[in-house]
């Protein structure tokens, strides 16, 4: 893993306390290259909490001189201070962009974007406010893209949630134009690039962007757990596309810096490490950062590391592709069994279409069996009007009126003329149960719905779900996988049957992991599919985040001994992003039971908010590429 190596000399600009306006701390600073000379642009604090903006220069990056206070406060809008500068050099004009306050106390309204313009650092030609909202931490891209400026900025970082944006230009004057940036507030998600992993964290724009052969490279600051502290201020890294940078090409998933030092860890405001600056000499990467509100800091890494770290990233983030006609399936008011939701499919490929076996509730919170099909694994082609499948057993049987119950999740396995269905049976009263029934193949493809008495097959007073069979036995032996406690199982049975008190046992496959986002438990999705190189696992995972945010993954097992994992993605295949799977009756949850090949592309079929059903695909050589790219992090 690529990390930054902090300069031996750090911190590299410190407070002068005998200069008032600089006295009580120097940060975020922000260089600009120019021939021989590094201009160096930096926030100074007096000991009145007063900010402005100092200028030195240094030909080393690291050791400066001529520290001169360049930017003051001079009008209304930013009477109360100037800080954390982001200078780019474009035709000849240094465009210093940095917050400007006029209200105390500090409020949202009253925190935005301003620019000076220089030719020389001797004189500032032009300063306007920019930004008529709350924003923050507004940089140029250093060369016209498409023959336009192109800036980034940090929209509403004091109202929340924040906003990484785009702003395109036709000329110089619309960037402190009032009436533009009207207009392009009202369209504001059009602008925004997401960098966000969770709804609890937060993203600044840190440094200005640095042109590669790879892209645009944008190092940022993204802050985990923000609104649920201690919160944790890391340096991040994105690559935007050189055409459209609004296209997010690749980004890191964990960060690059965090504080550790002590000049990181205790300062005016503890435990921070901001990007403010950047630039590239020799294929080494100069990045500076504010530490602890108090000083600045810097820490360097080779370009072409931090390159290939970005492109291992971007093979780790290719996953599922949405079908843009999501949700497939969606509650039918007019049918009271699926009445209140449709979700958590199983599927199964047979006889040229896709038969889709969902999970359907009625306004009662009883849960029954639906039945849909598909040609082409996109389009629901058929879709039946009553239930194929129903509570019949007393373990499944409503005892708690309006309450939960019923069959759950369903997982389709066929082995010769038979298929397999495991679900989980819960009657709102006793644990919740794996049970087990089956169908001929010949019945199930002709809608003859005469499913066989249906059997508890897990233990009792046991909590066990997320259960499927295999589709082939191994070793002579009927492998089951099913979900105890926070972990994956793995039991081989002889039979079937389950007779004289028998139910599954065996051993753990996988558990939860601390660190990523499957920490709090992890089930399977849909039964394993068969590849050349081992036992393809679709399994979900749960965080411990406030979100509770159920997510999918994959895993390798191996062919001939499924005990053993070969590798997991270390990052989801596909997590909560769109409406419908963030808002519904259990918030931010996709959650399979099943995928199924066809034609060398792999459909996964899932609930998103325990509400609807939508589907997602990939090459199935595209994701196992990904898999095998992550092996050794099981």
């Amino acid at each position: 893993m690529f990390e930054f190596e902090r300069s031996e000399e750090n911190p590299i600009l410190v407070p002068n306390s005998k200069i008032f306006w600089e006295s009580d701390a120097v940060f975020n600073g922000c260089p600009v290259v120019d021939k021989n000379k590094i201009h160096f642009l930096y926030r100074a604090m007096s000991a009145t909490k007063s900010s402005s903006i100092g200028y030195a220069t240094s030909k080393d990056g690291v050791h400066f001189k001529n520290r001169r206070q360049f930017i003051r406060p001079d009008y209304e809008w930013e009477k109360f201070g100037c800080e954390d500068p982001r200078v780019t050099k474009l035709d000849g004009k240094y465009y210093v962009f940095y917050t400007a306050l006029s209200t105390h106390p500090f409020s949202a309204e009253g925190i935005k974007v301003a620019v000076a313009i220089t030719k020389n650092f001797k004189k500032i030609e032009k300063k306007h406010l920019v930004t008529p909202f709350n924003a923050k931490a507004m940089a140029l891209f250093p060369e016209k893209i498409n023959g336009k400026m192109v800036a980034i900025l940090t929209v509403d970082t004091d109202k929340l949630p924040s906003k990484i944006c785009l702003a395109f230009f036709d000329k110089e004057e619309q960037i402190w134009s009032k009436e533009f940036w009207k207009k392009w507030y009202a369209s504001i998600d059009s602008h925004t690039i997401n960098l966000h992993r969770s709804p609890h964290d937060h993203v600044e724009v840190g440094a200005p962007p640095i042109k590669t052969k790879k892209g645009w490279l944008l190092f940022y600051s993204h802050i985990q757990n923000y609104f649920s502290p201690p919160a944790t201020f890391g340096i991040e890294a994105a690559l935007l596309d050189l055409k459209n940078p609004s296209k997010i090409l690749s980004h890191t998933n964990d960060p690059l810096l965090v504080p550790q030092e002590e000049y990181e860890k205790y300062g005016i405001v503890p435990n921070i490490a901001f990007p403010s600056g950047v630039f590239v000499k020799r294929g080494k990467v100069f990045m500076y950062y504010g530490a602890a509100d108090t000083v600045c800091s810097l820490a360097t890494g080779q370009l072409d590391d931090i390159l290939e770290l970005l492109h291992r990233e971007k093979i780790h983030m290719q996953g599922l592709d949405r079908f843009s006609g999501n949700p497939i399936i969606e509650p039918n008011p007019e049918n009271a069994w699926e009445s209140k939701s449709t979700f958590n499919p199983g599927a199964i490929y047979a006889n040229k279409k896709i038969h889709i076996i969902y999970r359907a509730m009625s306004k009662d919170n009883t849960s029954v069996f639906g039945y849909a099909s598909s040609v082409d694994g996109l389009n629901v082609t058929k879709r039946l009007e009553k239930p194929i499948y129903i509570p019949r057993e007393d373990f499944e049987s409503k005892k708690v009126p309006n309450g939960n119950s019923g069959c759950e999740d369903p997982r389709l396995t066929k082995i010769g003329d038979t298929i397999y269905m495991l679900y989980t049976a819960y009657n709102g009263k006793d644990h919740a149960r794996v049970a087990l029934t089956s169908i001929s193949f010949d019945n199930f493809t002709k809608r003859n719905w005469n499913w066989k008495k249906p059997i508890l097959i897990s233990p009792p007073n046991m909590d066990d779900k997320d259960a499927a069979i295999f589709p082939k036995k191994i070793n002579g032996k009927y492998a089951v996988l099913h979900r105890l406690g926070v972990s994956i199982w793995i039991d081989f049975v002889d039979d079937l049957n389950f007779k004289k008190d028998k139910w599954l046992g065996g051993k753990i496959l996988m558990s939860s992991r601390s660190g990523p986002r499957d920490s709090q438990k992890i089930g399977i999705a849909g039964p394993p599919i068969e590849t050349e190189i081992g036992w393809l696992l679709i399994y979900h995972g749960i965080s411990k985040r406030a979100d509770h945010h159920y997510h999918l993954r994959a895993a390798l097992l191996d062919l001939d001994d499924p005990t053993k994992v070969i590798v997991r993605t270390k990052y989801p295949i596909l997590d909560p992003k769109t409406d419908y799977e963030k808002n519904g009756d259990v918030p931010n949850v996709v959650f399979s039971n099943g995928a199924v090949v066809k034609n060398g592309k792999l459909f996964v079929y899932y609930g998103g908010a325990d509400k609807v059903i939508g589907v997602a695909t990939t090459k199935m050589s595209t994701l196992l590429k990904r898999i095998v790219s992550e092996k050794g992090y099981a």
